[in-house]
């Protein structure tokens, strides 16, 4: 009888604690829903719901250090790096890239990736932290967006070549001079009837595999002006790249997330593959030694330096918005300065590993020809699809080479390609709320349209003159744009933000932790964030005064109405949009005189902080209660 009644009694007891959880749980509903409310008043929404559940959010640790390892190991690590290396002193080189990576690369790592984790938000809703810069938020979603559609024809000309190598086996089909596409101008010493053309001086003359790619796949016209026809195999594979990009995106985080696995860790293992057979060749050793064969003398040289830093924000993908989309996704506790640490270490240390596998087969093919690696030696498409193409042709069993070099050239992109639209699509659902209550349970609709319209958008990259473009936006649009972007960020959230409130937020995350780990927060994160925009100037001016007009190789200057009339279009699309917002929010978001509307437009806005309240609790008295301060002006930080 006694168990009897001390069983009921238990049992009543859970019955009441399940109970007071249920009215606890209807209680945070309500709260909520009367949070809701409230901001769909103010014109902001921030559910308090799960993270995973409102945004979603990665399966894994592994997912997200994989996406910022995709994202930020693209193209340019295999075949921008090498090439500036070798011509900015060798190994010397690496002296002021790793400088401009600790006091450039890292600190803008580290604010991207705080911000975006912090908020829960992308490029666009963490400049609730001073709203006055939301046009940095937009800048970067068009950059993003001008990278992808030129990205992805690189792509696109990849997977011709992928398809290409099955074409001609057991050989290559831009082996030999005798294809219908040649010129006289064409020689390959490999033909045993081969002789130098006698009506061209040696200049002229041009390698099978240059004429495959300049005068085949693209049919490349003799100005930007010349649009010529759209190269129709090639708009094949641009449907194919961004099909492939558009079902990696579908799921949203969820399909990312399993993407990047692939995309990220698949190149490791080609790229050690191709670096492997390349140190087993005869003439390798020369290749490596004119990579990193020293020259310190070139260190008194602003040029080198310059080429440091911006090679960094190529490199690291910083600037661009991407960062904060992926890191927005992290659990709110996540240890936001290891990965800022980490992950531009393994980057950079990619750059310089993917030299060896480049410029040992390099070496081989100067070997071959009978050159020196200087000549054989280029960068850009001018590596990946002639000097390299034409290396893998020397090798025994050749066609599953290039197979496999050209599948590493489409998962290096894609991994890139992914982060790059799905910045696009989480800003934009991020800041615009009609898209949110559109979408409901379509979330495929969007992705579908950004693609198409990015496809739309790249058609002029596949017509004759499609190169002069792509290399016109690749330096305009994504080059010069990142490096002020960047520059603009820095200033904002060190002196307008403050460096300070950036470090509470982290702690905020982070949690309590040793005093050598905050020791080693202030030497490589906040020291580093002074010092960042001095080294950025630097850059920009040494551009300014070093400026010059573009030129593809060294035969074809663009006209004035390319450049710099187009050129600085792309440039100020995004960069623009910096003054174009802040006139905007100035004169139509605040109220009072210049001087209050100025000062209220520097502050974080309520909706700033935590996405959940329960992480908002944790914070303490920095971020209260939206409901018991919606009297007061749009300000949440205290």
């Amino acid at each position: 009888m006694v168990e009897e009644n001390l069983e009921n009694h238990v049992i009543t007891e859970d019955a009441q604690s399940q109970n007071k959880q249920e009215n606890n749980t209807e209680n945070e509903k309500t709260a909520a829903i009367e949070l809701n409310d409230l901001l769909d008043k103010t014109g902001c929404k921030l559910p308090v719901q799960d993270e995973g559940e409102v945004r979603g959010s990665w399966g894994r640790k592994a997912e997200f250090v994989c996406s910022c390892l995709g994202y930020a190991v693209g193209l340019g690590n295999l075949w921008r790096f090498p090439y500036l290396c070798y011509t900015n002193g060798g190994g010397a080189f690496l002296i002021p890239y790793f400088i401009m990576l600790i006091f450039v690369g890292m600190p803008v790592f580290f604010i991207e990736l705080s911000l975006g984790q912090f908020a829960s938000q992308g490029c666009i809703g963490v400049w609730k932290c001073c709203p006055l810069f939301k046009g940095l938020g937009y800048g970067m979603v068009v950059l993003s967006g001008m990278v992808a559609i030129y990205y992805n024809v690189i792509m696109c000309w990849s997977a011709f070549y992928f398809f290409a190598s099955f074409s001609a086996l057991p050989s290559l089909p831009w082996v030999g001079c005798n294809h219908y596409w040649n010129t006289p101008n064409c020689f390959d010493n490999r033909d045993v009837n081969a002789t130098l053309p006698v009506n061209g001086s040696h200049s002229n003359i041009s390698s099978a595999s240059e004429e495959y790619y300049r005068r085949y796949v693209l049919n490349q016209s003799d100005d930007i002006g010349n649009t010529g026809s759209v190269r129709w195999h090639l708009a094949l594979c641009l449907v194919l790249t961004w099909t492939i990009a558009y079902f990696s995106l579908v799921r949203g985080v969820k399909s990312v997330g399993k993407v990047v696995y692939f995309t990220a860790l698949f190149p490791y293992v080609v790229l050690m593959i191709l670096f492997i057979r390349g140190i087993t060749l005869p003439g390798s050793s020369d290749g490596i030694k004119f990579y990193m064969q020293a020259d310190f003398s070139l260190l008194s040289n602003p040029r080198v330096w310059k080429d440091a830093a911006a090679q960094i924000f190529f490199s690291l993908s910083a600037a661009n918005g991407g960062l904060h989309v992926v890191s927005s996704y992290n659990k709110f506790s996540n240890n936001v300065y290891l990965d800022a640490a980490i992950i531009p270490l393994l980057n950079c240390g990619t750059s310089v590993f993917a030299g060896f596998a480049i410029f040992s087969i390099l070496g081989f093919m100067a070997h071959e020809t009978g050159k020196e690696v200087s000549e054989v030696a280029t960068s850009g498409a001018g590596l990946a699809f002639i000097a390299y193409p034409e290396a893998l042709s020397r090798l025994p069993a050749s066609p599953m080479w290039s197979v496999l070099f050209f599948i590493m050239l489409m998962t290096l992109g894609l991994g890139s390609l992914v982060v790059m639209v799905e910045t696009v699509v989480t800003s934009l659902r991020d800041d615009l709320q009609i898209l949110r209550k559109l979408e409901k349970n379509r979330k495929w609709v969007l992705p579908l349209c950004i693609c198409f319209l990015f496809f739309c958008l790249g058609f002029p990259h596949i017509t004759e003159a499609g190169l002069y473009w792509l290399l016109l936006q690749d330096s305009y649009a994504a080059g010069l744009s990142m490096v002020i972007l960047g520059l603009v960020e820095l200033l904002v959230i060190t002196y307008v933000y403050g460096f300070r409130n950036l470090l509470d937020d982290v702690r905020i995350m982070v949690g309590e932790r040793s005093k050598y780990f905050w020791y080693c927060v202030y030497a490589t994160a906040v020291v580093p964030m002074f010092i960042a925009p001095v080294l950025i100037l630097f850059v920009l001016i040494f551009y300014c005064v070093d400026y010059k007009p573009m030129m593809v190789g060294d035969y074809y200057h663009y006209p004035a109405w390319a450049d710099p009339g187009v050129a600085w279009l792309m440039t100020f699309a995004s960069v623009g949009l910096i003054f174009v917002y802040a006139a905007y929010h100035l004169w139509c978001k605040e109220t009072g005189t210049f001087m209050e509307r100025l000062r209220n437009s520097l502050k974080p806005t309520k909706a700033w902080g935590p996405l959940l309240e329960a992480n908002r609790k944790i914070a303490g008295h920095r971020y209260v209660k939206l409901k018991e301060n919606d009297s007061s002006r749009d300000i949440f930080y205290l």
